[in-house]
């Protein structure tokens, strides 16, 4: 009985409790934000262009342990926005909603800048990056936890 109970109490520290958005520094490991999220939560960057100085909006999906890029707003052409991108005009926000991913990666690292004002969206959670982190650059990726990583 004895290790019947020690197996089954094993297997639950061992269960998965679900896939947590983490922000972590790049350098130390630090861990700023963990967030909980589902298969399919929506998690986004929106920030000020450093050179066009204008809203910049990059929407991606939880995909198992990648975050898939889905969509990307911004409101002027400049460096690292998509020039060639077959993109429509909302209102005079340029709009990239491709019917196929645009990238998925299983980690998005970020310098949250002061002018640029980095703000992370976890569906309908806003986060400042900025001061949450004090500017490090950071490292924003998917984990799946179990009940061993809150006892341990």
């Amino acid at each position: 009985m004895l290790v019947l109970a020690t197996l089954l109490a094993g297997a639950a520290v061992a269960a998965p409790t679900g896939p947590v958005l983490v922000v972590e520094d790049v350098d130390s490991g630090e861990r700023y934000l963990s967030v909980p999220v589902e298969e399919g939560s929506t998690v986004a960057l929106e920030y000020t262009h450093s050179v066009e100085k204008s809203r910049v909006y990059d929407e991606y999906r939880v995909d198992g342990r990648t975050l898939v890029q889905t969509r990307m707003e911004f409101e002027s052409y400049g460096w690292g926005l998509p020039s060639g991108a077959d993109v429509e005009n909302v209102d005079g926000t340029l709009v990239y909603d491709p019917a196929e991913p645009i990238v998925e990666l299983e980690t998005l690292l970020v310098s949250p800048g002061r002018i640029a004002g980095h703000t992370l969206i976890v569906d309908d959670r806003r986060y400042d990056l900025v001061a949450r982190t004090n500017a490090s650059d950071v490292r924003i990726r998917v984990e799946h936890r179990t009940i061993g990583d809150f006892l341990g």
